[in-house]
């Protein structure tokens, strides 16, 4: 294992920041694995997984079984972790820009990638054009230069995992069972990921619209692929996803180490890790489009009570949260139009009219536009 700190660019006299990666496996070695934990900074339990499988991996580099080259980053985020207001974990927005960290991340144009690689794009092979797509992401990324921290983290990370065949960013929501966001292009090689974590939802969509760190990946060799059109072959898209290990106080060693082992699982399956791969689970519950995932609105203000649990199965009609109005004694209920999952639901338990309190799956998109929050 190799250790690298990245300095950050330092926004303010007296500090300094940066970016710890692990380096496992020979680089180029076979396919790489790009594997990044709390990228929103308050999501603790995707760190503590992360940690979990470094140990895991560490063994594995010993026993000499791994055959492609995994970089892990259990702390995405270094700025948000120092993020704290009267006592309150802030590490979902930088505090000075207000930006999401994990919204608008900037790759570079296709139309840009495509001009920079030229005249050197095969007629015939395709993994030869994604090894010189690969390379001119990760150069024109080196390119670029931050104005100041946040810019800085976000072009770290980038290009730590710009030539990725995998990319996996460890989340969790705030409570919540067990979940995935991909594309329907990944979805065919996560899906015994998605066995083997236990995924309760797996949610697909090509563009969320929010150009989340996992989407871009995939959605730039999309806009590369169209842009060349059918003359020139262009491998399989990196394959990407946001794993969300549960909601944030979801915090064990036993869930942790569960879900490390399922990464692990996976990557002998995938072949990264030599190994006999563990029989597939069933999967609880097959992926839906993020597009029919409905989402429960408070109609009114007053005190949540919660009438269906994180994971429950739900059916059309049933109800999912009372709102209670402790001054006039009136009681609404919220019911689902969906049958699915309650995948995740606000942990606060007092509503302002208007708030996003929760979601269930489905199984038909109705939702068009930007598909996920803030």
């Amino acid at each position: 294992m190799q250790t690298r700190h990245t300095p950050l660019v330092s926004t303010t006299l007296g500090t300094a920041r940066e970016l710890v990666s692990f380096h496992f496996g020979a680089e180029r070695s076979g396919e790489k694995v790009y594997v990044q934990a709390s990228l929103h900074a308050d999501e603790t339990p995707a760190m503590l997984t992360a940690w979990q499988l470094k140990k895991r991996l560490l063994q594995l580099e010993g026993e000499g079984r791994l055959r492609g080259e995994i970089v892990l980053v259990p702390v995405a985020n270094p700025v948000g972790l120092s993020q704290h207001v009267l006592g309150q974990f802030l590490g979902r927005f930088d505090a000075n820009s207000g930006h999401n960290f994990n919204r608008g991340f900037p790759m570079p144009p296709a139309q840009a990638l495509i001009e920079r690689i030229g005249m050197a794009w095969s007629s015939s092979d395709a993994a030869y054009n994604a090894r010189l797509l690969r390379r001119a992401v990760r150069d024109m990324l080196g390119e670029m230069r931050a104005k100041n921290e946040f810019e800085s983290l976000r072009l770290t990370l980038l290009t730590l995992a710009s030539d990725a065949d995998i990319v996996l960013d460890l989340h969790c929501s705030l409570e919540a069972t067990m979940h995935l966001y991909t594309s329907p292009a990944s979805w065919p090689a996560l899906e015994p990921l998605a066995h083997y974590l236990g995924a309760n939802g797996v949610l697909l969509a090509t563009d969320s619209g929010g150009q989340s760190f996992d989407e871009i990946h995939a959605l730039l060799w999309n806009e590369v692929r169209a842009l060349l059109g059918g003359d020139v072959p262009l491998g399989a898209p990196n394959i990407a996803a946001t794993v969300e290990h549960r909601g944030q106080r979801d915090v064990s060693y036993e869930t942790a180490q569960h879900d490390a082992d399922a990464i692990v699982d996976f990557l002998i399956a995938r072949g990264v890790i030599e190994g006999e791969a563990r029989a597939l689970p069933p999967l609880v519950l097959g992926a839906t489009p993020l597009a029919g995932s409905e989402q429960l609105i408070a109609p009114v203000s007053g005190i949540v009570v919660y009438r269906a649990s994180v994971g429950a199965r739900l059916k059309a009609g049933d109800a999912v949260f009372d709102i209670v109005d402790p001054l006039t004694d009136a009681v609404t209920t919220v019911a689902t139009k969906n049958d699915g999952v309650f995948y995740m639901r606000r942990a606060i338990r007092f509503a302002q009219a208007g708030a996003p309190m929760g979601r269930v799956t489905g199984q038909t998109a109705f939702r068009t536009g930007v598909l996920i929050g803030a």
